[in-house]
């Protein structure tokens, strides 16, 4: 059994990273110009474009790997897990990685399945085991599986043959003959056993082959929108370096023709020369001027985003406002390739349990016979009942009423009881009991249970003197508030559902009274009771669900000797049948749950996350879409949706499950079809334009088992109609709840919503092993380190410890990284059109002959060492906008959404702020030159002075602009500004002031010196300089005043987002280590 998540192999990471790396456009155009310069005679060495290739694919190289390295170490402490396998009789200690399917595993409590194993032996009595899937369909309750009946018990002499499908993704089946096996016979990969002290089984599916792994979504490279632009942009460079290449080509042999100029007396050609052929000279000078220009192509510029990602991304890890320091631990960083995509975020697809919920029940209140209840204290009148409204007369009359609805909390559900041992609890459902229940001696009892919210009922009736004792031999067994035991013979239990949104049990007292007790969702057991008592409950039960407590309404009924004997013969006769079992039995079921007495109805807490409504409510004022994809029941996500505020109480519910699919009475397929298309009509055709204030919001809820049918249709055209009508649907809702969703369902909604239409950015989120497929299908995958594992976190690009951080992730660091990096990349493109547009002018005036302005040390530099320090300090640490603005005022997310700083219109505006500075550093260096006597003894100025001065003018300029950009200084940005003009100054005077030896050619010997002799290369380099900002300056002068502080007023005061760009609060250079 192997189980393997990274990207690469010690075998498959050289040729599979190169690839991915020459798939940029950059680092294919420069290494075949590389190629180029090694065989073509050009005018500029090969090191000039050899270098920064090989640097910018090395960092890249190391930094990946370093990356994969730390999914290959998180998958060994999986793969090399130890289990006990029973070989030849002897139990042996061997990795989880080898085990093979036959081998018989022995699994302890607490312990999690390291395969698929069915089930031969368990330590409790009645061959069953408790198990959680919490990280597999997100429930944290307790589930039970069986033993294979008619086996060996002694395994060292059991010998058998397994028949089984072929391994398939879905959690819930199973088949296998034989044996006759089912879902209840299988432990899954990843479940946990509880409550029960030893298991034995046989591995089925291991590997990649079990259920866990095969709803594994594969890892696939991920690439940012902002690197799909800079390809885009690239494109147009090159084409723009072609154009170039080419008119300087043209130009060239057009100059040629004219008499004298081919061969002049001072340049006579070779013999060889004159017997090359002519087309294959001119595709060579084609190859020499593309390489002459190819600077234009910023290479370095991946350098300084690889450079800036990770380095950026230790400031999401610095970052204290992450730290938890309930796990001792922050944020961390899997993958920095994708920071800026946190500011681009359109949907999030978040998990409930664990993530939105804390999945802890607390019973609130309850109402009896419409009069409200709410627990104070057991010294309080009544034994701890504290009666909201209405007499206390009226409530002590109806004491009968009481002790029967407590009853029928301690009877009606699927509870077991943990006995407390020495080392106390061990999960989250073993909490103590509060300390005002009057019996010492059950205070430590455990409860177990298959929903977390019938746990919270049994310990709410404990709060009022009943307690459950458990169930023994069909027996259940209550101690009452007189501290006596009431037994009652379990007879049926009439198992939830989802469609039936209820269950009962049938009871038989000692005195002989056979009796159903039934709860429920309101909806489901208001049209089986008497609907004169419906009215007095309905109005607690609508307020409580307002405020977003789980409602559940319990009703009881009496059977006599004929209807019960009538039930039971039902009951049996459906559990025995072979074909339709399952509609037999809800048949009986909705027989037998008729003509019920309404007692009354309780208020269950499903606690959230902290701050988790603040977080859901700050993400959809930014604009994003929330849509929440759980395993868990409608109903409990449903409430969890309406207390994060996802929907609100005029927010109209668009439901297609099963249950509306079967209410129409007509095949599944064609309601379906009706259903959409009424939704469609509904929240798309008929929707008031977004201007509008008359708009409706809608929410839309959908299962699993109807989300099969949407997606899997049995006529190809109806399925891409269906998806169609259904993507339309959900992107008019304010949000989505998917439930009861396989973990490959999840996936497959994030990857329908990832490839529609716009292709919008999209964010998963979740904590369990069940999220990580949907993880690795978003755009940016985050998970939380919550209590159901680590698989989330190991897969995720990002980990955070709540979901409350997500909120400063995405506003504040995901704002900011994308801000940066996009004038990061603008700023690239801008200062190398600057850089290669007088080289390309300067061909105008030396006869196309190939000459290089610049010297081979300016042009190698340029980009490395000059102008490369200040860009990667700007993109590290600018703040234009106070992070608390940015958290305070979520509607500023908007204004960077959907990649708005990288599109064609500021691109085009950067490219003719290149082609303006270009075209004024050649032509006003030129104009300078018109007077050949440039120094006091009459010595004229050269061809390489000329491009010194060009080159220092633009050095300073684009390093200038920067700092008239820069909003937020801190001491680095002072450094890196002004040292980078001060070193280029040394590295000049340096580099021309000596001879050196391994140079054929010294072109530079003491012409920056000599230049800097001269008042008027002075005045022009001042001059120029000033002229190219002067745009800036005025706009940075005249500019309305926005300081923090004003800013802050106005937008307290302002309903409409504006795009601005500010000084950061003085906060935020104090605490500047934070982003």
């Amino acid at each position: 059994m192997f189980f393997f998540l990274p990207q690469y192999t010690v075998w498959n990471f050289l040729p599979k990273n190169l690839f991915e790396q020459f798939r940029r456009i950059a680092n294919f155009y420069f290494l075949i110009i590389f190629l180029v310069q090694v065989i073509v005679d050009t005018p500029t060495s090969p090191v000039t474009s050899g270098l920064p290739l090989f640097f910018v694919i090395t960092v890249t190289a190391i930094k990946q790997g370093y990356e994969d390295w730390l999914r290959h170490k998180a998958d060994n402490e999986v793969n090399k897990y130890p289990v006990t396998v029973l070989e030849q009789g002897e139990r042996t200690r061997k990795d989880s990685e080898k085990i093979k399917v036959g081998d018989v595993v022995e699994v302890e409590e607490d312990e999690t399945f390291p395969c698929d194993l069915i089930l031969l032996q368990s330590s409790r009595d009645d061959g069953t085991c408790y198990v959680t899937t919490a990280s597999l369909d997100g429930e944290s309750n307790h589930k039970t599986h069986y033993t294979v009946s008619d086996t060996e018990k002694d395994l060292e002499t059991l010998n058998a043959t397994i028949e089984c499908e072929q391994p398939q993704p879905d959690l819930y089946n199973m088949w296998a003959s034989c044996l006759s096996l089912g879902p209840e016979n299988l432990l899954l990969k990843g479940a946990t056993l509880k409550n029960t002290q030893r298991i034995y089984g046989v591995a089925l599916y291991t590997g990649m082959e079990t259920k866990m792994a095969l709803n594994y979504q594969g890892k696939s490279q991920k690439r940012s929108a902002v690197e799909k632009s800079i390809n885009a942009f690239l494109l147009v460079y090159l084409c723009i370096l072609v154009s170039k290449a080419l008119v300087c080509t043209i130009l060239k042999y057009v100059w040629q023709s004219r008499p004298g100029q081919d061969e002049p007396w001072y340049n006579e050609k070779t013999q060889r020369d004159k017997e090359t052929n002519l087309y294959l000279k001119m595709f060579t000078d084609f190859l020499s001027f593309m390489v002459l220009f190819n600077f234009i192509i910023p290479v370095s510029m991946y350098v300084t985003v690889e450079m800036q990602k990770f380095l950026g991304s230790f400031f999401i890890t610095w970052d204290k406002d992450f730290f938890d320091p309930e796990i001792k631990e922050g944020a961390l960083v899997n993958t920095s390739d994708l920071n800026e995509e946190l500011g681009q975020v359109e949907y999030v697809f978040t998990d409930k349990t664990g993530t939105l919920t804390q999945n802890n029940m607390e019973f609130i209140e309850c109402c009896i016979d419409g009069f409200q209840y709410k627990y104070r204290d057991a010294s309080s009148e009544l034994d701890g009942f504290c009666v909201a409204d209405g007499p206390v007369n009226k409530v002590q009359e109806k004491a009968g009423r009481e002790e029967l609805f407590l009853r029928a909390l301690c009877l009606c559900h699927t509870v077991q009881v943990k006995e407390p041992t020495e080392q106390g609890p061990v999960d989250g459902l073993m909490d103590q009991v509060d300390a005002g229940v009057p019996h010492p001696p059950q205070e430590q009892r455990g409860f177990i249970a298959s929903s977390p919210d019938e746990v919270a009922l049994v310990k709410g009736a404990m709060r009022y003197g009943f307690t459950f004792l458990g169930l023994e031999s069909r027996n259940m067994k209550i101690l009452n508030r007189n501290n006596d035991v009431e037994m009652y013979e379990l007879l049926h239990v009439l198992t939830f559902d989802p469609v039936r949104r209820r269950m009962s049990v049938i009871v038989r007292s000692n005195s002989g009274d056979t009796l159903l007790f039934c709860k429920g969702a309101d909806s489901s057991i208001f049209p089986r009771v008497r609907q004169e008592e419906v009215e007095r409950i309905r109005m607690h039960v609508e307020r409580n669900a307002t405020e977003g407590y789980r409602t559940l309404c319990v009703a009881y009924k009496y059977l006599s000797a004929e209807e019960f004997a009538q039930a039971d013969a039902g009951l049996m006769e459906a559990r025995l049948a072979l074909q339709n079992r399952e509609e037999k039995l809800l048949a009986v079921y909705n027989q037998v749950e008729t003509d019920m007495s309404l007692i009354g109805a309780t208020a269950v807490e499903d606690r959230l996350q902290e701050e988790a409504a603040e977080t859901m409510e700050a993400l959809q004022g930014a604009g994003i879409k929330v849509w929440v994809l759980t395993g868990d029941k409608m109903e409990t996500a449903k409430s969890t949706c309406y207390a994060c505020r996802l929907f609100q109480r005029s927010t109209e519910l668009l439901e297609l499950t099963v249950r509306t699919l079967e209410d129409g009475g007509r095949k599944r397929e064609e309601r379906l079809h009706e259903l959409l298309l009424e939704y469609h009509k509904k929240a798309v055709q008929d929707a008031p334009p977004t201007w509008s204030s008359e708009t409706q919001d809608y929410g839309f809820i959908i299962d699993g088992a109807t989300l099969s049918m949407v997606l899997n249709s049995s006529s190809e055209s109806n399925s891409s109609r269906y998806k169609s009508l259904f993507l339309q649907i959900c992107q008019n809702c304010t949000s989505v709840l998917c439930c009861r969703m396989a973990p490959l369902q999840k996936a497959q909604i994030v990857k329908m919503v990832k490839n529609s239409k716009g292709n919008p950015i999209t964010l998963s989120i979740g904590d369990g092993a069940n999220d990580v497929s949907m993880i690795l299908e978003a755009h940016v995958g985050i998970g939380i380190k919550g209590k159901e594992g680590r698989q989330a976190v190991r897969n995720s690009d990002y980990a955070i410890p709540k979901l409350k951080h997500l909120k400063k992730l995405l506003l504040a660091h995901g704002h900011l990284y994308y801000v940066r990096i996009a004038h990061l990349v603008q700023y690239f493109f801008y200062k190398n059109l600057c850089f290669i547009l007088p080289q390309f002018l300067y061909q105008f005036f030396c006869g196309y002959s190939q000459q290089p302005l610049y010297d081979a040390a300016y042009l190698t530099m340029y980009n490395i060492c000059f102008t490369s320090m200040p860009i990667l300090a700007y993109s590290l640490l600018e703040q234009h906008i106070c992070i608390e603005v940015l958290l305070d005022n979520a509607a500023l997310y908007r204004e960077i959404a959907k990649n708005g700083m990288l599109r064609w219109r500021p691109f085009l505006y950067w490219t003719l702020l290149g082609v303006f500075h270009g075209l004024l550093f050649f032509f006003g260096v030129r104009y300078l030159f018109s007077n050949p006597a440039l120094q006091d003894n009459g010595q004229v100025f050269g061809n390489w002075s000329y491009g010194t001065i060009v080159f220092t003018i633009l050095v300073f300029t684009v390093t200038l602009k920067l700092a008239l950009d820069t909003r937020h200084w801190t001491w680095i940005n002072h450094f890196v500004i002004w040292g980078s003009l001060l070193f280029y100054v040394f590295f000049s005077f340096f580099w021309g002031g000596i001879i050196w030896p391994f140079l054929k050619q010294q072109r530079l010997y003491f012409v920056f010196a000599n230049m800097l002799s001269s008042v008027s290369a002075w005045l022009v380099i001042i001059l120029l300089i000033l002229l190219s900002l002067l745009p800036e300056i005025l706009l940075v002068v005249f500019r309305k005043p926005r300081g923090p502080n004003s800013r802050q007023v106005e937008l307290r005061h302002s309903h409409t987002p504006l795009w601005i760009s500010v000084s950061p609060c003085l906060s935020d250079r104090v605490k500047r280590n934070t982003i």
